[in-house]
C-alpha cells in the first residue's frame, strides 16, 4: 500500500513537472476576461500562447522570477501580431492587445483615424453581425478593416461618439512596443501612458495563436450547467488568431 502511494505520488509529480514545462517553453492557455479585443476575441475565449514565438525573458516563468534582464533565443514581433505581455505598471498583470508600433515609430489618432509614421492606415468599413460591449454596456460602434504596413489585416472598431478622436504623438522608444485593442474605445493600452504605455521587449509573454475554447458567461455559469451547451460558441473552437 506504502509503495503505491509513493507511485502515485511521484506520477503526479512527473505530470505537473510536464506540464510546467510545456507552459513555460512552448504553450500557454490564457482566458479572456474583457472586451477590449472586441470583435476577434470575446469574453469567454480561452486560447493558447506560444512562449517560443519572441525567445524567453523571466516574463516566460511562473510568477516572473527576477533571474534575468534579457531574453533569449529572441525573435522579433510583427505589426499586427496579437500578443500577451505583462503590463509595464507592475510587471504582474497579463494583457492581451494588438502590436500596432514598433521602436521608433510615430503614431497618433487624428479625427478617429489611425497614423502610423505620418501615413494613414488604410482602412475599410465593414458590417458585423454582432454586438460590441464595453464592460456591462452595449455600444454602437463603427467597424472598419484596417490594414497595416506589412499587409496584415484585421476588423476595429470605433464608437460612434468615440472618446479617443484625437490623440498627441506616441514616439516609440528603443527596445518597447505600441500596443492598441480592437474595441478602440474600450482598451486600456498603450495610448494611456501612466498605466500601461511603451512595453518592453522584455515583457513580451507569447503570440496568440489559436481559441481551444469559448463560452458566453452571461448565458450560464459554472453553477447553471443545465444552460452550459447553451453558451457554448463550438463555432470558434480551434479557430486561428488573426
Amino acid at each position: 500500500m506504502k509503495n503505491k502511494i509513493i507511485e502515485n505520488i511521484k506520477t503526479i509529480i512527473y505530470a505537473l513537472l510536464i506540464a510546467l514545462f510545456i507552459r513555460t517553453f512552448f504553450f500557454q492557455p490564457f482566458y479572456i476576461p474583457s472586451s477590449s479585443m472586441e470583435p476577434n476575441l470575446l469574453i469567454g475565449d480561452r486560447l493558447f500562447v506560444s512562449k517560443y514565438t519572441y525567445g524567453y525573458s523571466r516574463h516566460s516563468f511562473p510568477f516572473s522570477p527576477n533571474i534575468a534582464n534579457k531574453r533569449y533565443l529572441a525573435g522579433n514581433p510583427n505589426r499586427g501580431d496579437v500578443i500577451v505581455f505583462k503590463t509595464p505598471y507592475d510587471n504582474r498583470t497579463d494583457y492581451i492587445k494588438r502590436l500596432i508600433g514598433l521602436p521608433g515609430d510615430h503614431i497618433q489618432i487624428k479625427n478617429g483615424e489611425l497614423y502610423l509614421n505620418m501615413q494613414k492606415i488604410k482602412r475599410k468599413r465593414v458590417s458585423l453581425d454582432i454586438k460590441i460591449n464595453c464592460g456591462e454596456e452595449i455600444i454602437n460602434t463603427v467597424a472598419y478593416e484596417e490594414t497595416l504596413p506589412n499587409m496584415t489585416k484585421y476588423v476595429a472598431v470605433y464608437r460612434v461618439d468615440g472618446t479617443m478622436l484625437n490623440t498627441n504623438e506616441f514616439i516609440v522608444p528603443e527596445n518597447h512596443y505600441f500596443f492598441m485593442g480592437d474595441n478602440r474605445d474600450c482598451s486600456k493600452d498603450s495610448r494611456f501612458l501612466s498605466s500601461v504605455g511603451y512595453v518592453s521587449f522584455e515583457n513580451l509573454v507569447g503570440k496568440a495563436r489559436i481559441i481551444f475554447f469559448s463560452n458566453d458567461k452571461k448565458i450560464a455559469n459554472f453553477f447553471k450547467f443545465w444552460k452550459w451547451n447553451k453558451s457554448f460558441r463550438f463555432e470558434r473552437i480551434f479557430e486561428k488568431i488573426e
